[in-house]
């Protein structure tokens, strides 16, 4: 029976024309692309090739970008840069409750070191009520970080609104968009922001490669510390295959922003599931405002990981885990005060530029062999 592929908000497979990219990078360009000599040169050729690609897609100037080694990378980057540059003044930071690991995680190790940090709530479809934002900002206010889509249910958030408010106090405006970057527009200059983290296997280039776009005049300290690369911003000698790949991945990604095939196979999937199951399955997100390709669906009263071990050959997410009999509800989902009832039974199916009408057709009716 043949495999799956609904799991592409996990990671993506490296695009055709990003593995071409990369190739002549094994062997002719090995040089490291900050000597000053005949092998440094193409790779440092390369590099800044791959940074002009990245900026592009963003709608920024290359020296705002800064690579990093993923995603995760890139957010600590945004959120403790900004912080050590406070030279211990009174730090406060603003976050949503529905964050991403790599952004929470850091927020918890900066309380460690006497920031505060407010957690801004979400609705039932997981959005971000501005006003409480503006709610949130007092005069040690140094950050405000709110990931432009979420990776779990999709939902997209009111980042330009945000931002307005942001500038209106003085205080910068991070963005996670490892999520939305490639999938929907992500030009910092329509979003507002002055910081935003994207991942590179997020969008069709390889694992370990990332960037953060830093608005110019914003000033953070660096997490890495050495010889002075990306500006200073980012010790590390630059790998130029790995730039190249996700400057490639850039080049490519226009022509899918948006993605009306994919949304349309979304919708089909969701109707056939809604067919097949009627009351019994439930949407989690918000029903408009989300990504192009991501489904979030409770199958109620039942748990996802059970689900996804009778499909074995179809690769998804589940919202929920099963330890010793005890079901430990996705953060986000609880956030959103889903009921444990419903939250326990979440999976969500992520589709990509390779998910075909079969392939749905042939994930919705395993589930109906499953659940029969």
């Amino acid at each position: 029976m043949a495999t799956i592929y609904l799991d592409y908000n996990a990671s993506t497979p490296i695009a055709p024309e990003v593995a071409a990219a990369m190739r002549p990078l094994q062997e002719d360009v090995y040089g490291n692309p900050s000597s000053g000599h005949w092998a440094g040169a193409p790779a440092k050729v390369a590099v800044e090739n791959a940074r002009s690609k990245v900026a592009a897609l963003l709608g920024c100037h290359s020296d705002e970008v800064v690579f990093t080694s993923g995603g995760s990378e890139a957010n600590n980057l945004a959120l403790k840069g900004l912080f050590f540059r406070r030279n211990d003044r009174p730090s406060h930071l603003i976050v949503s409750e529905i964050e991403h690991p790599a952004t929470l995680e850091p927020c918890r190790f900066l309380e460690r070191l006497g920031a505060k940090v407010t957690y801004v709530r979400v609705d039932g479809a997981g959005l971000v009520d501005p006003d409480d934002i503006r709610k949130a900002i007092t005069k040690d206010t140094f950050l405000i970080s709110v990931m432009h889509a979420n990776n779990e249910v999709g939902t997209i958030q009111p980042i330009a609104e945000i931002a307005k408010i942001a500038r209106e106090h003085g205080v910068p405006l991070h963005s996670d968009a490892a999520q939305s970057f490639g999938k929907i527009p992500t030009q910092v200059d329509d979003l507002g922001v002055a910081l935003l983290s994207i991942a590179g296997h997020k969008s069709y280039a390889p694992k370990g490669i990332g960037a953060l776009y830093i608005r110019r005049g914003i000033e953070i300290e660096p997490l890495i510390h050495g010889a002075g690369h990306e500006s200073g911003r980012r010790a590390g000698t630059e790998s130029a295959l790995l730039t190249t790949a996700l400057g490639k991945a850039c080049e490519i990604a226009p022509p899918w922003i948006g993605a009306p095939g994919v949304r349309r196979l979304r919708d089909v999937f969701w109707e056939n599931l809604r067919a097949a199951f009627g009351d019994q399955v439930a949407l989690n997100g918000h029903p408009v405002l989300r990504l192009p390709n991501t489904l979030n669906v409770s199958f109620i009263g039942r748990v996802g990981a059970d689900i996804l071990a009778r499909i074995p050959d179809v690769a998804a997410s589940t919202g929920s885990a099963c330890h010793s009999g005890e079901i430990a509800l996705s953060p986000v989902l609880k956030a959103m005060g889903v009921a444990p009832a419903v939250g326990m039974g979440a999976i969500r199916f992520s589709l990509g530029r390779g998910t075909t009408r079969e392939e749905i057709d042939g994930t919705v009716d395993r589930l109906k062999r499953a659940l029969a």
